[in-house]
């Protein structure tokens, strides 16, 4: 943004407020993360989400048979309706029957799920406003809604009780200027899986305060033997919830960007204005991807449940792996999860006295929660053996005794290399 005096003949160009204020911490800290390799082994990321990474994951024929259909119509080459072409948004809210009663007037497409979770942010809430967001919890809301002026409240989950909401920290975090509630399920980072019970308990929460809820499912269905997914949406009786979901990770296609906000508004408490706002902040790039949404009825209604249930045991079995084997790292205590693609560890720092500054940079990276360190399980097997063992033998040697560390001092001793190394937790060298 030009900030220049009449007369000035000194160019004075700047970035406006909104990009100043605008970080994705995760992204820039994988980026920007240089490990020196060891020259003997191959490098190993179990940082970003993204289940294509490996190329040992790939979704269906039937999914890249509608994409070559696609390509071949002359409909899918131009504009569509901002909030997305109606045939797209009637298969997405047949897709989403287990939320409720959904209509395609409910559905707004959009740029991947990260794009609906800003549309709903930027339409319920103002500059100086606040929303609850889960810790841990993934750091995109925190990109999101700083750049616009709005404030970020935590409320903690409990990792002793599978990361469900401390519900007592979460009402007590809601004030006036509260404008909504954000529930992760199944969640990223934990892959923790809500029952009903704890949904509605969330739910009178929400209710008794009058506060909306946007519910990230983006990892709906993707749940473990022994647990149910359910839509949160499904059981509010008055409580307006944005549910916020697509393609992304449930098909193996984040590339494509294709996501969806559905409206569950039992007594029109948004009204026409919430409704118009949405449809206001869809314009602003005339709608998602025609290619992907003229391929996703056929994507949405085709792909077979054989695909889903292999894909969730597979990940399954990854989770079962690398408990069993990061239980046996001395100074770590993994964290089963329930579901989605991820495993929560938590390092117990006092048994690592030399790396407690050095740290810090990896802290940050733990979704806000420190201590603890998020893996991903969709790598082929072989390699996460291989990293989980690389990391118990960094820990074994690395790891001091209660004896020895009645004699250090944890704020002198540092190690200026090693701790790139201990990082491997998400990134292993």
């Amino acid at each position: 943004m030009s900030r220049r005096s009449r007369g000035s003949n000194v160019w004075q160009v700047r970035a406006s407020a909104l990009a100043r204020n605008t970080h994705n911490l995760i992204r820039s800290i994988v980026d920007d993360l240089k490990v020196e390799p060891n020259p003997e082994k191959p490098f190993i990321a179990l940082s970003v989400g993204d289940p294509t990474t490996f190329g040992n994951l790939n979704p269906p024929e039937q999914v890249l048979q509608s994409i070559r259909e696609s390509i071949d119509w002359n409909k899918s080459r131009s504009y569509g309706p901002a909030v997305g072409h109606l045939d797209a948004r009637q298969a997405v809210a047949e897709y989403s029957a287990h939320q409720g009663n959904v209509a395609a007037e409910d559905v707004i497409l959009c740029s991947g799920c990260s794009h609906a979770i800003e549309m709903v942010i930027a339409v319920l809430a103002d500059s100086g406003q606040n929303i609850l967001v889960p810790r841990p919890g993934f750091m995109i809301y925190k990109t999101l809604a700083e750049g616009l002026g709005i404030n970020l409240k935590y409320y903690n989950l409990l990792p002793d009780q599978q990361w469900k909401a401390d519900l007592d920290d979460l009402e007590s975090k809601i004030d006036d200027d509260t404008a909504l509630i954000v529930v992760i399920n199944p969640s990223n980072p934990c892959g923790s899986v809500y029952n009903k019970e704890h949904l509605l308990e969330i739910l009178d929460i929400a209710s008794k305060n009058r506060v909306p809820i946007l519910a990230d499912e983006i990892y709906e269905h993707f749940v473990f033997s022994g647990n149910e997914f359910v839509a949160i949406s499904s059981l509010s009786k008055d409580v307006p919830v944005l549910t916020c979901s697509g393609l992304t990770k449930r098909f193996l296609v984040p590339g494509w960007r294709m996501g969806w906000v559905i409206i569950h508004d039992r007594n029109d408490i948004l009204g026409k204005d919430v409704r118009k706002g949405l449809i206001n902040f869809a314009s602003r790039i005339l709608g998602p991807n025609t290619l992907i949404q003229r391929a996703l009825p056929s994507i949405l209604r085709n792909t077979p449940q054989s695909f889903f249930d292999e894909v969730v045991l597979f990940i399954e079995s990854q989770a079962k792996l690398a408990y069993s084997e990061l239980r046996r790292a001395p100074g770590l205590r993994p964290i089963m999860p329930q579901g989605a693609m991820y495993m929560m560890v938590e390092i117990k720092m006092s048994q690592f006295p030399k790396f407690k500054n050095e740290l810090q940079f990896v802290e940050r990276m733990c979704f806000d929660c420190p201590n603890f360190v998020r893996i991903v399980l969709t790598v082929p097997e072989e390699i996460l053996l291989e990293a989980c063992r690389r990391i118990t033998v960094f820990c074994k040697d690395h790891i001091i005794s209660g004896e020895k560390l009645k004699g250090i001092d944890a704020n002198v001793v540092t190690v200026a290399n090693e701790p790139k190394v201990i990082c491997g937790l998400s990134r292993v060298a």
